[in-house]
Formats: C-alpha cells, structure tokens, sequence
C-alpha cells in the first residue's frame, strides 16, 4: 500500500515527499520567484539593511535570504528540505568561500554580507553572535488543515534565539476569491480525495485569522499586517504545470493516483488562464502579518 504522503511546509520535522533535484530545481528555477513581490514589500515595511541579522524558517532555496543579504542583512536560513537547501547553498555560498558550520566568508553573498544555512529544525540554527532580531516565515499557510499546526512549534524553538522584542513576520495566502491559483488548487484535493470525505492535510480555503491564531498560538503580539499582490506568472503552460507541482501542494494527489495524471489535469485547469501568446497568468493575494515577540 503507497503511503499517504502529508504536506510539509519544512518547519517542522515530519516525513518529506521524495522531492527529487529536479523537482527542488523547478522550486529555485519557476516557481519561488513568485513570491518575491512578498519578500520585497516585507523588507521595505521593516528597513531590512545592515542591522538586521535574521533567521529565516523554510528558507527554501533561498531567494527571501538572497534579496535581504542584498539590503545589507546578516542571514541565515533554516530548512528540513535538503534539495532546496542544497540549492540556496550554490546561491549564497560559492564554491571556496563557505566555512565551519555552512557559514560564508566575506563577499560570499551579492552583497558581501556573511550568510549561513543550516539543515533540521530552528534550535539547530542558533544565533552566531548577537541574537536574531528578524525571525521570517515566508512559507505561506492557510491553505492546508492543519499547516498553521506546523508552524507553532517552529516558532517556539526559534523565538528563544531572538532578540527580546524581535519582529516576526508571519505569510499566508489571501482570500480565495483573490486568489486565481485557488480553483486550480483544486484538483489537489479532488485527486487525493475522490470521496469527498474529511482527511487529514485536506486542503481548505484560507481564513482570515489564520496568521493571527498562529500568532496568539505562539505567544506572538500582532503588530501590523498587510497584503502584496504576487501574481503567478508562466512562459508557457509546461512551466506553470512544472512550478506548480514543485510546491509540494499535489503530493498527496500523486500519491493517490500518479503524477502523469496530476499534471494532466493540473494543465486542463489552467487552460482559462492561458494567454493568446502561450503565456499563463494568475493573479494572488498573500498576507503578512508583523509580530513581536
């Protein structure tokens, strides 16, 4: 019997979906650029630059790192997935120029600013001097049961490293009906759920206290929020299907039936947002939320 393969958002310490190099490279190459629009108003909020010395929690491959390390910030990411960790290692530490404990040496960043990656869990990641004051959170929750559960506990193993009064930035994806991406997400649940029954990890529409229940959950205090426009964009339809499926969001649909006919419907439901051009284009909404701890 296949097992069922549960969505990890990389905060906590569950059993993975095999996530090949390939797939983890369609993460790095298609698909997490799209959430850069939400690293960038972040950063502008808060002034991230050369005072900011940052932990951030499913760092992926490592774009969130690489923008603030550009804006001067000391980084360091924290991952359980080791392909996409392998791969914001080639981003932020060049051959030659990572030292004891994965850390960079100067200039080992765009921005020469030192950078530091660390495989497991946020206690594996504790601060390399003084404290963190910016913990980040950048893997967006609020469209699975239960992802907000995940969270918890990473965030309480990681505000200990922190400054007292440090921020904490915490996403989440918008209202459905600002989220073109929603419908298509669909095929995910109807896939791995044909009979309509309650699963666990079943996916769900987001709410709008998701981030502040975490918040509260975590003994964080709301300081803010906002929403960032991240439209979803694509040159042709193979990559929209290839980014999608690298999210993880569609694992427990490969495991229920096979991944040729996830991305078979996955296209067909992409077929109204395909421009005259090949292109495809979906408009999203994700929040974020400013806390202190």
């Amino acid at each position: 019997m296949t097992p069922t393969l549960v969505r990890n958002h990389r905060y906590a310490d569950t059993p993975a979906p095999v996530d090949t190099g390939t797939r983890a490279r369609d993460w790095a190459e298609i698909q997490e650029r799209m959430l850069s629009p939400l690293y960038e108003a972040v950063y502008e909020r808060l002034e991230v630059g050369a005072g900011t010395r940052m932990l951030s929690l499913g760092c992926g491959s490592g774009l969130a790192l690489l923008i603030a390390a550009a804006r001067g910030a000391r980084v360091t990411g924290v991952d359980t997935d080791h392909d996409r960790l392998a791969l914001a290692r080639e981003r932020l530490l060049p051959p030659g120029m990572a030292g004891p404990g994965g850390r960079a040496g100067p200039g080992a960043s765009s921005a020469g600013a030192p950078a530091r990656l660390v495989g497991g869990l946020p206690a594996a990641a504790p601060a390399d001097g003084a404290p963190y004051n910016l913990l980040t959170a950048f893997d967006p929750i609020g469209l699975t049961a239960g992802d907000g559960e995940e969270l918890t506990p990473a965030l309480e193993s990681a505000v200990p490293l922190a400054a007292r009064g440090a921020t904490v930035v915490l996403t989440g994806w918008g209202p459905p009906e600002r989220c073109a991406t929603a419908a298509v997400l669909e095929v995910a649940d109807r896939l791995a759920n044909p009979s309509g029954g309650a699963r666990s990890g079943a996916r769900r529409p987001a709410r709008r206290d998701d981030l502040e229940e975490v918040a509260s959950r975590a003994g964080l205090k709301p300081d803010g929020s906002g929403r960032v426009s991240c439209p979803f964009g694509y040159a042709d339809l193979d990559s929209a299907v290839r980014g999608l499926l690298s999210t993880g969001l569609f694992d427990a649909a490969v495991a229920a039936t096979d991944c040729g006919q996830v991305a078979k419907e996955v296209a067909e439901a992409l077929h109204p947002h395909r421009r005259s051009d090949g292109t495809v284009w979906m408009p999203n909404v994700f929040r974020y939320l400013v806390c202190v701890c």
